[in-house]
């Protein structure tokens, strides 16, 4: 049994994500059912599909829904598209477009769980033992909740996708045949650039370390050759298949130009070099330094405006908005309650990995090239938590091999102990530090952080206001703009037949501003830009946290002067049900 599962160790890895995917499909169904879509970038990707379906080009995505009447062009690609609108349209003859649509968003963030689960499992196989891939799938899934959360049910965005292509990179760096490794490395990081830039920085330290193992071991040309062949060529492949109109100029954003140019360009050096391969290890670590010198004195050259801000926002926007984002904020900013469950599995991880990595070095073992990328590249995840939270889930799935490594060694010992207490207790205690899930059960209990009674009215407003049963009442109306908050604009484009005049997104920057100045000024700029964007409805949310700023920013502005009960001539309340949290109110022309 052993031998069988060890040969066909793939087949029994996706049938083990197959019982995972119908556990959340079972677990989740009622979400499902509700169109659960609980992020603002959960709903434009619905939407972006829909447009798709309705015969929107290839290469147009431009959302016209948001910022009427022109809407606004968005930086995503097609490719995480294309699995959702598959499964609508092989499900929609049977089931309907509306269920068909909520069945494809409970399953299509599953699909790239999948990939996650072959390329862990072949780091751990490649790296600790022939058999421990089962361990580091379970880690995966029941250790890594920020890294889950990116593929549970109705989480359709790209993030799902882009780890998968990251778990494929760890796996290609222990990859002992270099060619094949380096290939792996070079066409995930060329799909995961395709898709959004948000791994970039993971990007560019896998190849930095495959750079590495090559000036430290020529026989690594093999590896070079591959991973710059396959970035160079994925990104331009990536480019030309789904790089949007709005794409092909010089944003900072996206794989546009700029970075479809670096990329050919690091590419093609790379792989002369590794032609190239000098004898001699301080030659080759000085044509690295010298080919990195190239890419960024001739980035800053030809691309001066992507050395700020990718985003490339103004500094009104950025101040007002941007800047304020929870999750582009260092992991210290944030309470201990949330920060600690993120940060331990990643630490606990990075220890693993240096452990694994330093018994192998001592012992000559093969896998000693492989720890070694791994663990720096663990330890860049953890760096990458001290400038953004968003970094978390990458962070604990790259943790999962140095934490698997840590319970392989540690609990053969404590199993080996003559002391039945050392044997029980012992293995326990290895498991629940290793894993990381002390800290999720600690913060249960300590009374550091709790939400006050003003939290708790807030976050219930966030989870009221966006529901799928509350929103869905504004289609008791007509058609028209919905003028409301910039957090709840993608999701009333999703959930209503109506239109809405912001999302969070940098390129919508014009009309986020629009609505900031709306609610802080005066009601007479509040209606002149309602008019500008031919709304008729404003819907608010009260207690929504981003109302709470509108009140904090401008006390005696428009939306203060609101939540304090005062009324308007120009705003006449349209009924709704006696339980909502929302307040309609239609818009009297200027």
């Amino acid at each position: 049994m052993g031998e069988e599962i060890d040969r066909h160790w793939i087949r029994y890895a996706l049938l083990a994500w197959l019982f995972v995917a119908l556990w959340y499909l079972g677990a989740q169904w009622e979400q499902i059912q509700a169109l659960g879509l609980g992020d603002t970038d959960d709903n434009m990707r619905l939407m972006q599909v829909r447009a798709l379906l309705d015969g929107q080009r290839w290469y147009d995505l431009r959302n016209y829904y948001l910022n009427p009447p022109g809407g606004f062009d968005i930086h995503w690609s097609r490719i995480v598209d294309l699995p959702i609108a598959g499964l609508i349209v092989v499900l929609r003859p049977f089931v309907g477009t509306p269920e068909a649509e909520r069945i494809a968003c409970g399953i299509a963030p599953l699909l790239p769980l999948a990939i996650a689960f072959v390329g862990l499992g072949a780091t751990a196989r490649r790296l600790i033992g022939r058999h421990a891939w089962p361990l580091a799938i379970a880690l995966l899934v029941l250790a890594c909740n920020s890294t889950m959360l990116m593929f549970a049910p109705d989480r359709i965005d790209h993030h799902g996708w882009q780890l998968a292509m990251l778990s494929l990179t760890v796996a290609g760096l222990s990859d002992r045949k270099g060619g094949r490794g380096g290939a792996i490395v070079g066409a995930a990081s060329a799909v995961s650039l395709s898709i959004g830039l948000e791994m970039m920085p993971y990007a560019a330290m896998a190849g930095a370390i495959i750079t590495l193992q090559w000036i430290w071991d020529r026989g690594e040309a093999r590896r070079v050759e591959g991973y710059a062949l396959a970035l160079g060529g994925g990104t331009a492949l990536g480019y030309a298949a789904f790089g949007s109109y709005a794409n092909m100029v010089q944003r900072c954003d996206a794989l546009t130009p700029v970075y479809l140019t670096v990329m050919i360009v690091a590419g093609a050096l790379l792989f002369a070099l590794a032609r190239l391969n000098p004898a001699s290890r301080w030659v080759r670590l000085g044509l690295a330094v010298l080919a990195g010198a190239v890419i960024v004195a001739g980035f800053a050259w030809l691309f001066p405006q992507c050395l700020g801000r990718p985003e490339q926002v103004s500094p009104e926007l950025a101040r007002n908005w941007l800047n304020n984002v929870r999750e582009a904020k260092p992991i210290y900013t944030h309470p201990f309650r949330q920060a600690f469950p993120i940060v331990t599995l990643p630490l606990i991880g990075l220890l693993g990995a240096f452990v694994a990595a330093r018994r192998a070095i001592g012992e000559r073992a093969p896998n000693m090239v492989g720890w070694a990328a791994v663990a720096l590249f663990t330890l860049f995840a953890c760096l990458m938590l001290l400038w953004q939270t968003r970094a978390g889930p990458a962070a604990q799935l790259l943790a999962v091999p140095g934490a698997a490594a840590l319970i392989w060694i540690a609990v053969p010992l404590m199993l080996a102990s003559g002391n039945m207490l050392v044997r029980v207790f012992g293995t326990a205690a290895v498991v629940l530090f290793a894993s990381g899930a002390f800290s999720a059960l600690s913060v249960q209990y300590l009374p550091i952080d709790k939400p006050d009674a003003r939290s708790n009215a807030i976050n219930r407003a966030g989870a009221r206001c966006p529901a799928y049963g509350n929103l869905v009442q504004l289609n008791r109306y007509p058609a028209a703009t919905v003028f409301s908050f910039v957090d709840l604009g993608p999701r009333i484009i999703t959930v209503t037949h109506d239109k809405a005049v912001a999302g969070p997104y940098h390129r919508n920057g014009d009309a986020i501003l629009d609505v900031q100045h709306a609610f802080g000024g005066s009601p007479e700029q509040f209606r002149a830009i309602a008019a500008k964007h031919n709304a008729t409805y404003l819907l608010v949310c009260p207690n929504m946290a981003e109302s709470t700023i509108y009140r904090a920013r401008n006390p005696g502005g428009f939306y203060d002067r609101m939540a304090r009960g005062e009324t308007f001539a120009f705003l006449q309340p349209l009924p709704l049900p006696r339980n909502s949290p929302l307040r309609l109110f239609k818009i009297s022309p200027p």
